[in-house]
């Protein structure tokens, strides 16, 4: 805005605006140029937004992709009932239909956090409740979102092996490599599982709900015992997921 008192807070605002709107991390003279600032300025702000964890630099790929405190300021907005109120009728409605208990949650850093649940009748109590934070990595609805994810800002999320969280037992993923294989599987499939890796005996199927530039805002997701439901009544699931998530999409922004 022309005339602005507090320019360098206002171009930092704009890098964030600009970056959020890619499907991945960026170079710093694309910032320039697609902003109209000078280089020195976008370099100097990108720095300072780095010491506060808003961006990371690749230095590879020389970009900058957005940092946990991006996500985390996002999905802050999204607990200000947004993605909650637009998503709790339709999980109601899910949970009808399936019989099955669902839940809404969104990427929080390198986790997942839970802002829907809805519990079918009859069904046992899950961990997945309301404000509950578990490792995207581990869960369907995580490894969903990631999917979705471009391949640096993946990485620049997961950087090494302290990345990953310990648990006993052992879970099916523990480092990049398997993430990186196990979420090409998912992105082929178009929706993520989990087996026992969260709570042994239970499974969950996952679905990202993306927004208008293809980022994914959100994932739904179905838990059930693993072994009373078998491959044909998946499916079913499925169905019924990949439409609710579209429906989400829909109503949030339009698409």
């Amino acid at each position: 805005m022309p005339g602005s008192k507090v320019p360098a807070a206002e171009h930092t605002l704009r890098i964030l605006r600009y970056m959020s709107s890619r499907r991945g991390p960026v170079s710093a003279a694309a910032i320039a140029t697609a902003l109209g600032l000078p280089r020195s300025s976008v370099y100097h702000l990108l720095t300072v937004m780095q010491e506060n964890g808003f961006v990371l630099h690749l230095p590879r790929e020389r970009v900058y992709g957005l940092g946990i405190a991006a996500f985390e300021l996002s999905s802050a907005y999204a607990r200000q009932e947004p993605l909650a109120r637009l998503g709790r009728p339709l999980l109601a409605g899910l949970v009808d239909r399936v019989g099955e208990s669902a839940h809404l949650a969104v990427l929080h850093g390198r986790d997942v956090l839970y802002l829907v649940e809805e519990r079918a009748k009859n069904r046992p109590s899950l961990v997945t409740d309301v404000g509950v934070r578990l490792p995207a990595h581990l869960t369907a609805s995580g490894r969903a979102i990631l999917a979705a994810l471009p391949a640096s800002q993946l990485r620049a999320l997961f950087p090494d092996k302290d990345s990953f969280t310990v648990r006993q037992p052992e879970p099916a993923i523990t480092g990049y490599a398997q993430l990186k294989s196990h979420l090409e599987q998912v992105r082929h499939r178009g929706y993520a599982t989990e087996e026992g890796d969260v709570t042994p005996g239970f499974a969950s199927l996952a679905v990202a709900a993306l927004d208008h530039v293809g980022w994914p805002a959100a994932a739904v997701a179905v838990t059930f015992l693993s072994h009373r439901i078998g491959a044909e009544q998946r499916e079913t699931l499925l169905a019924e997921l990949r439409s609710a998530a579209a429906e989400l999409s829909h109503r949030l922004y339009g698409t």
